[in-house]
């Protein structure tokens, strides 16, 4: 026992003095910093790739949003020189209405959900399953990020698409509305160019546009307007499914677009009758029952106590319901609230719409948001073979490019609905070309939904469509000249009460026809089957007008006892057609002439023969008749010699006849033309087109006709001196210079102006008794000599001199 004591002991002691060791160094590190527990792996059970959200994508979105800088991976691209005038005329503007981003961003959402509708009339799988197949607007607010998001379940983009919609290919819309905006300085009109998405920078400085289309991966676009954007794929963003939603980080000086209230606003005022559903992330304040306080229930136990003494069953019977108290409390929750619910006008009774309805509904189908009510408008309901529903709108300013490429565009105004759905706006067959200025859209029950836009186009149905918009459109138009108490002139007492406020209506029809005027003239020109109906809304002015807009009724209802034709005449302008000297014997008379100058009213002409079992007569061609002249026979015989003298002397100048005239009165002669040829202001017309062939201008070309005037000195005078000597060389040229004068007075050009300035200067020679021989002075040759260039010192020498110059003055 006493040989194992000593070692036993020594052990012991080894054993103690390694354990504090391991205290002291466990000690020592306790005082440098605590060692963390083992964790859990942070990515487990992530989604990986895209859907993952790492430390790492995290503090890359926070970087980019807090910076406002593009993302170092995305790909760079420059902006079209087009968008970026429009960007830096819109980002220095000073327009107060900055509203206008939000009307914008959701109608082009709404085109884009119209166009997916579209595409699954005839797939259904493009719309997806679940949320993705919602057609739907979103709208949601991050006061804390101070950011703006819109998202609608579109069509989408593609990277393409991003590309080219928001910044390297200008719409051809953009260089006009920049035009339009710097020489009217209204932004107003963004959306009616096809550029309303640049509004966002009114009122943000960095715009994210998250975009996914069916047929592409989702991408990213991002733009500080600072003349370039960047495009990459999107691998942290929450899938969108298909569709886009656009980012705003909203400036400090527009943090008014994250209230609801305010947001709730624009879209009752702007988008209310947007044909699919907006939604807002709304917050809302609800009532909540929670547990009651501790100490509450104690006061209440004792209270109970006190005030009475029941038996014992009914105390443990109060004491249970006690535990159970519960007290109402206000909590905030957040839930999608809609915010158009508006039934479609269209669908509803026009008894049951009101007349700001209607203008409401105009800004919203036109994108036209500004103070202008649409001149007039019809909503009707056809019924029989054919059902639709229509509304029909006249805007109160003509589109800036209406007759710009009149023949060449298929855009229509009138959007097509089948049975509530938006199918397109580029049916030409709805409404004629003359009628393409209206607004409006038609929704039928009777046309197919589910085939191609080609075999929609070639429909029997819209034929009928189109024959009952027409005359619904011209009963419109019409109705604006009747309730126009401008037009009344004649008209009883009792009918100009009958047409409704007088202060708003006046001047309604002549503000129509400065506008579309026009149009009317093509539809006359284009539309047989409706000639006289359009024939009744043409307006113009005339000799008895006094300087207002007249129509042909009221034309026929001022005309002379016998008389049958409609007189007019085409030139440049009213003030030289009302010097004309083809109108001195009829204003003489008291005869009406019509003024038409515009360049049309040719082209216009040649279809209106006739209307209401008159003619018309242009008074500067041949054939017209002014009552009966007893001595025009006597007239015919005494000046025959003259008139056969006279054609054989302009025998170069290819004039048919001369006669005498029944339309000149204070001027010598004229030139008219063949009934059923060119008038002068025609000619002048072909011969100013860019493309026109001289050779075939000649089959056009009226035969010209001088008709002299018997009573005139002049030709008094030159028929005696023809008498005398009719091979006379100065009666001649004088025969010929009358004949040039009257052609140019007649609104001619002259093939050769040179001889008739010769002829001119001959006759002042005459006048002032020079000798038709004399000659004129001749020039001093004088050498010309090279100047040498100044040398640097003469050059100093001089601006010193200059300078000395100056100081002494």
């Amino acid at each position: 026992m006493g040989k194992w004591t000593i070692p036993s002991a020594l052990i012991l002691l080894c054993l103690l003095s390694l354990l504090s060791d391991q205290g002291r160094k466990l000690q020592a590190n306790a005082k440098e910093g605590a060692v963390d527990p083992p964790k859990v792996e942070d990515n487990i059970g992530a989604v990986p790739h895209g859907l993952q959200t790492d430390s790492d994508v995290v503090k890359r979105e926070s970087d980019s949003i807090s910076s406002r800088s593009l993302r170092n991976n995305a790909e760079k691209f420059e902006f079209q020189a087009e968008v970026s005038r429009l960007m830096d005329i819109i980002i220095n503007s000073l327009y107060s209405n900055k509203d206008i981003f939000l009307r914008e961003l959701i109608s082009n959402a709404s085109d884009a959900l119209d166009k997916i509708r579209f595409l699954s009339l005839t797939d259904k799988e493009v719309l997806g399953e679940g949320d993705t197949s919602k057609l739907e607007i979103q709208i949601k607010l991050d006061k804390e990020k101070k950011m703006l998001s819109l998202r609608d379940r579109g069509i989408g983009m593609t990277k393409e698409d991003l590309i080219k919609n928001l910044g390297t290919i200008a719409k051809s819309g953009t260089s006009a509305f920049v035009e339009k905006m710097q020489s009217t300085g209204d932004l107003n009109l963004i959306g009616q160019f096809g550029v309303g998405f640049y509004s966002v920078y009114l009122v943000a400085d960095y715009v994210e546009v998250i975009s996914k289309h069916n047929d592409d991966k989702q991408y990213v676009w991002e733009s500080k307007a600072d003349g370039a954007f960047a495009i990459s794929e999107d691998t942290w963003n929450e899938p969108l499914g298909r569709g886009t939603e656009i980012r705003l980080h909203l400036r400090d000086e527009a943090q008014e677009y994250l209230e609801e209230s305010k947001l709730k606003e624009l879209v009752k005022k702007y988008s209310e009758f947007i044909n699919f559903p907006i939604y807002i992330w709304a917050s809302k304040e609800v009532d909540v029952e929670v547990p009651a306080d501790e100490d509450e229930s104690s006061d209440e136990e004792s209270s109970d106590s006190t005030s009475s003494e029941e038996g014992e069953d009914e105390a443990d019977k109060s004491e249970d319901e006690d535990t159970e108290k519960k007290k109402t409390v206000k909590e905030t929750t957040y839930e999608w609230e809609r915010l158009n619910d508006v039934k479609a006008i269209w669908l509803r009774s026009p008894k049951d719409v009101t007349n700001e309805e209607y203008v409401k509904f105009y800004h919203s189908l036109t994108k036209d948001f500004s103070d202008e009510k649409p001149m007039a408008w019809s909503h009707f309901t056809a019924e029989g073979d054919v059902e639709f529903k229509a509304v029909l709108f006249v805007p109160p300013k003509a589109p800036h490019n209406l007759y710009q490429s009149y023949y060449n565009s298929n855009k229509s105004n009138l959007k097509l609905y089948v049975r509530r759905v938006f199918i397109s706006d580029e049916f030409d067959e709805l409404l004629p070309k003359f009628l393409s200025f209206l607004m409006g859209l038609v929704d039928s029950d009777t046309l197919p939904l589910n085939v191609s836009r080609e075999m929609l186009q070639a429909h029997s149905s819209l034929k009928t469509i189109k024959k009952k918009l027409v005359r619904k459109a011209l009963d419109m138009i019409r109705r604006i000249a009747d309730e126009d108490p401008d037009e009344f002139s004649g008209k009883d007492e009792k009918d100009v009460e009958k047409s409704g406020d007088e202060d708003e209506k006046k001047g309604q029809y002549t503000k129509f026809w400065n506008e579309y005027g026009k149009s009317i003239k093509l539809g006359i020109i284009e539309d047989a089957t409706n000639r006289n109906r359009l024939a009744k809304l043409l307006r113009f002015e005339s000799t008895k007008s006094d300087g207002k807009l007249t129509s042909l009724d009221q034309y026929i209802s001022r005309m002379k006892s016998g008389q049958k034709d409609i007189f007019y005449i085409t030139g440049i302008s009213k003030e030289q057609l009302e010097k004309s000297p083809f109108l001195e014997r009829l204003k003489k008379k008291n005869y009406e002439v019509i003024f038409f100058t515009d360049p049309v009213d040719e082209y216009l002409m040649q279809y209106l023969m006739d209307y209401e079992g008159k003619q018309f007569q242009n008074v500067s061609k041949d054939g017209l008749k002014i009552g009966k002249d007893s001595k025009s026979r006597e007239l015919k015989d005494s000046f025959k010699e003259l008139t056969k003298w006279w054609k054989g002397t302009l025998k170069t100048e290819d004039v048919d006849e001369v006669k005498i005239s029944n339309r000149l009165d204070n001027t010598p002669c004229v030139v008219v033309t063949s009934k059923f040829g060119w008038s002068a202001n025609m000619e002048r017309l072909m011969q100013a087109q860019t493309l026109t062939d001289a050779s075939k201008q000649a089959y056009m070309r009226g035969k010209r006709i001088l008709e002299i005037n018997p009573r005139h000195p002049i030709v008094k005078e030159l028929r005696e001196r023809v008498v005398k000597d009719p091979e006379d060389e100065g009666v001649k040229q004088t025969a010929q210079l009358i004949y040039q004068t009257a052609l140019m007075e007649s609104g001619f050009i002259l093939s050769d102006p040179k001889d008739f300035a010769s002829r001119i200067y001959s006759s002042v020679k005459s006048s002032l008794n020079i000798s038709p021989d004399a000659t004129i002075e001749e020039e001093d040759d004088v050498e010309e000599t090279e100047t040498e260039p100044e040398t640097k010192a003469g050059k100093d020498g001089a601006d010193a001199e200059s300078s000395g110059l100056k100081d002494e003055l």
